[in-house]
């Protein structure tokens, strides 16, 4: 009898899993063909095959489940659990090496996800609190990485939060340049490869003389 309690138990919370896996497919799918306008309980509880109710029993608000996507899919939200590793081990080989690495993969993951690029043109068209939430869990990256450059470099030596808000900034408006917009941009081909591997180049580039203009500290446990 009580293997009987077991399997269904099991059974409630597998289709359960499953529902909400169900339905934080549908808010990209939504997102992809609608746009953030098209984020409603309707339309992504159409879309996932699943009766409307289940968005409130499940996520409280269908906020909340357009939250969860969106944490799921972001770049830096993903990348915080990343860097806490790798700054708990007290690299040695500085914060040059891992920002590079950051804002070229954050270009590549960006360039290749259409849903985060409406999620990113919904956050600077109108006012969110999903979008504020979200932001707030972007933030714990900066204050992981700035942390580390500052035991490092020194805060007041240069204002590396300037200078990677305008990389970060950069690369988020020309890859919507390149998937919106047929024209070039300042005579480069954003759509092509050898385009958007100038981009690349140039950041790593801007990144060499930011940190060659100051005398760096190496970093201590």
């Amino acid at each position: 009898m009580a293997k009987q309690q077991r399997k269904t138990y099991r059974g409630v919370k597998n289709d359960k899993e499953r529902t909400m896996g169900k339905l934080v497919m549908a808010v990209g799918s939504v997102l992809e063909e609608k746009g953030y306008t098209g984020l409603t309980i309707a339309n992504i509880s159409r879309r996932a095959g699943v009766d409307r109710k289940l968005v409130t029993l499940y996520f409280g608000s269908v906020e909340n489940l357009v939250e969860t996507y969106i944490k799921d899919k972001d770049y830096w939200v993903a990348a915080t659990v990343g860097a806490m590793e790798y700054f708990g081990q007290s690299p040695k080989e500085g914060s040059k090496g891992f920002l590079e690495s950051l804002l070229t993969n954050q270009m590549k993951e960006f360039a290749k996800n259409q849903e985060m690029q409406k999620v990113v043109l919904w956050q600077i068209s109108e006012k969110s609190d999903i979008m504020s939430k979200v932001t707030q869990e972007r933030e714990k990256m900066s204050a992981l990485f700035f942390a580390f450059a500052d035991r490092e470099i020194g805060p007041d030596k240069l204002d590396l939060r300037a200078i990677s808000s305008i990389l970060v900034a950069g690369i988020y408006y020309l890859v919507l340049h390149s998937k919106n917009t047929d024209s070039l941009f300042c005579e480069i081909d954003l759509t092509t490869e050898d385009g958007m591997k100038r981009i690349e180049d140039a950041v790593k580039l801007i990144l060499k003389w930011t940190y060659d203009s100051v005398d760096i500290t190496p970093p201590t446990a």
